[in-house]
């Protein structure tokens, strides 16, 4: 199956939502709902950042690769 791909594209968009939700929360915020937005900014970044790499990695084994031809040629 090609489900490499897919993966990467959904990682990416985890990624980039991650990092909208933690800078647009400023530091030092000491409301406990902003925080908490921040902190699952991080979250969401660094699980789409394991979720590219793994759709990269599906990708990559997933490849057709061309049959081994053996030559017993001597």
């Amino acid at each position: 199956m090609k489900s490499g791909i897919p993966i990467v594209i959904i990682g990416g968009i985890m990624f980039i939502l991650g990092l909208i939700m933690f800078y647009s929360i400023e530091l030092g915020q000491t409301d406990p709902l902003l925080r908490m937005i921040k902190h699952t900014g991080t979250f969401v970044g660094l699980g789409g950042m394991g979720v590219t790499l793994a759709g990269i990695l599906i990708y990559l084994i997933n490849r057709n690769q061309p049959p081994i031809q053996e030559s017993f040629d001597v």
